[in-house]
């Protein structure tokens, strides 16, 4: 699986030992991590094994990239089946280097064990460049609320493998390969960003965690948020109000964060809401009854 990752200026020591030795150029690392289980978060009979490397390396590299950092390194522990093919593997690792090279980041190292579940760890790290850390706790009465990356289509990709169909093949493939705005988490920081987090749980859910640890409102306006001609094709197939792919889908990774005016939103970015004093959050002045991703619903994501 190792044998032909590349290396990078952030790597002084990859895999091979007993740990790997990353320079941290800003004195600070930021850190994250997350666990992808087959059965929950993929099914090998939707997915390649490239796509699952490509969707382990994005949801952590857009973790980085939400806190206004650069991913720099990533380490990967892989706990499978004893009769997973060595193919399935080697495919999984390619993929995911390939995705981190986008960023300039490395994999620098990890683990493999055996379990009756096919199971993911990735720990990915990064670099502020000197910058403050933009978290979800900045949230200020009066700042607008923005979006940049696709939103919705993994939603309605899962909709459709979920009633048993392949096409529309454009939304089929985003679900199974995010492709995150991975260098404008930096760019919102540099442009003042006040509260950032990436749309992994969906935009309600997630921007409800940001009016917690803000204590604010956040009013999110959806004759803001475009529903792209493909998505209506699919709501209208599977009889499903296409604004719940936006507003609850999250896999497509894409970056929400609020900003003192909307002078200050970097192009490229959508204004779709706003903040003001309260609690929660309100979809066109209202609560919206459906929630998002919850680890422990007992539901799946394929």
């Amino acid at each position: 699986m190792t044998e032909r990752l590349r290396g990078g200026p952030s790597c002084l020591l990859g895999p091979g030992d007993d740990a790997a030795v990353v320079r941290t150029p800003d004195g600070r690392v930021v850190a994250s991590t997350d666990l992808l289980v087959e059965g929950s978060h993929f099914r090998r009979d939707w997915s390649s094994a490239a796509d699952v490397g490509v969707k382990a390396a994005a949801q952590n590299l857009v973790d980085i990239a939400a806190m206004g950092a650069v991913p720099t390194a990533l380490l990967v522990g892989l706990a499978c089946p004893a009769d997973l093919p060595a193919a399935w593997a080697r495919e999984f690792t390619a993929a995911f280097d390939t995705e981190c090279a986008l960023v300039g980041a490395v994999l620098v190292g990890g683990d493999v064990s055996r379990s009756p579940t096919l199971t993911i760890a990735v720990t990915a790290l990064g670099d502020l460049e000197g910058r403050s850390p933009v978290t979800r706790a900045g949230a200020e009465p009066g700042d607008v609320v923005a979006l940049t990356g696709r939103l919705g289509w993994s939603a309605a990709g899962l909709a459709v493998l979920s009633r048993g169909f392949r096409s529309p093949a454009q939304v089929v493939a985003a679900y199974r390969r995010p492709a995150p705005p991975y260098a404008e988490g930096p760019i919102a920081a540099t442009c003042g960003a006040t509260s950032m987090c990436d749309v992994s749980d969906g935009l309600v859910q997630d921007l409800g965690h940001v009016a917690r640890a803000s204590a604010v409102q956040i009013c999110i306006d959806t004759p803001r948020l475009e529903v792209a001609p493909r998505l209506q094709d699919v709501g209208r197939a599977l009889n499903v109000d296409p604004m719940r792919f936006l507003l609850t889908g999250g896999e497509d990774h894409p970056l929400v964060a609020t900003f003192p005016s909307a002078k200050s939103v970097p192009r490229g970015w959508t204004v779709i809401g706003r903040v003001r004093e309260g609690e929660g959050v309100l979809v066109d002045g209202a609560a919206y009854p459906l929630p998002g991703w919850d680890s422990f619903s007992g539901g799946a994501r394929g």
